[in-house]
């Protein structure tokens, strides 16, 4: 089972270079960053752990200019996000930017997606937060069009459309992996099922009871059942618990790290070195 990690990437942490060395020199497999364009600070949705909001989540470097910082210096690692907001993007300039990390990788890129939890945040890109998830099935077959080999346009339900283009680069293997994460449910597994290569569950509780479900809506589009890709997310390991997912069939796991600086970081790492 591959081992890869994840951080908010910060103005004040370890830098994404350092730390992408770093894991490809100990045997990590890969790193995932998340997103937040900004924060309102009238705060009038609940943070979903509880709590106030921790502070990292208003100071995080955009992910994919980290993750080219850290293609840049690594030859192995992969590289993906944890989760990108779909609908808080142009999804022809998305298309081009996944695209180029892609290529530029070698294909070692991840589309993690998601919906969000912060309805300010996303009201600010002009989301309508009823119809998010539809938006994101849109964006993201207009982006499968741009990636497609040859000049394809695009018209979808929620006023997505792009008309056939040259567009270059295309992803190293016509297409990134893509996994979407949210909480277990039928509208979500039915999303997974029909457009992506999997389920990027947070935290991983729950998967025996969920991981059956999934596997039928799987099945039911007409997927064949050892294709889908389970990666429990911003894991806090145990060696029983990596255990587990390794029994339910997970080729990779998500370890979460701190958001600190260099030091505490590499202790971490150091920890987590007995689950390589």
């Amino acid at each position: 089972m591959r081992i890869s990690t994840t951080i908010f990437l910060t103005d004040e942490t370890i830098s994404p270079v350092r730390l992408a060395r770093e894991l490809e020199q100990r045997g990590f497999a890969g790193l995932y960053l998340p997103e937040h364009t900004h924060v309102p600070v009238s705060r009038e949705t609940p943070y979903p752990a509880g709590g106030e909001l921790p502070r990292e989540y208003a100071r995080t470097l955009d992910p994919l200019v980290a993750l080219g910082q850290a293609a840049a210096v690594t030859e192995r690692l992969g590289l993906g996000t944890g989760i990108t907001l779909i609908t808080q993007h142009d999804p022809i300039v998305l298309a081009k930017q996944v695209a180029t990390l892609d290529h530029l990788s070698g294909g070692r890129f991840t589309l993690g997606l998601g919906f969000g939890w912060n309805r300010e945040e996303a009201a600010d890109h002009g989301v309508d937060w009823s119809t998010r998830r539809e938006l994101g099935r849109d964006r993201l077959d207009l982006m499968r069009a741009l990636w497609a080999p040859e000049p394809r346009a695009y018209e979808g339900e929620y006023g997505e459309s792009v008309r056939a283009s040259e567009v270059w680069p295309k992803p190293a293997g016509g297409a990134p992996r893509v996994l979407l994460g949210g909480a277990a449910g039928p509208r979500l597994f039915a999303q997974i099922a029909a457009q992506t290569d999997g389920w990027m569950p947070i935290g991983g509780r729950g998967l025996t009871e969920s991981l059956p479900v999934l596997r039928e809506a799987w099945e039911k589009a007409g997927r064949a059942p050892e294709t889908l890709q389970l990666v429990p997310y911003a894991v806090l390991p145990t060696p029983g618990k990596l255990a587990h997912y390794a029994e339910l069939g997970c080729e990779e796991v998500v370890l979460q790290l701190p958001p600190g600086d260099e030091a505490e970081v590499l202790r971490v790492l150091d920890g987590y070195a007995r689950y390589l």
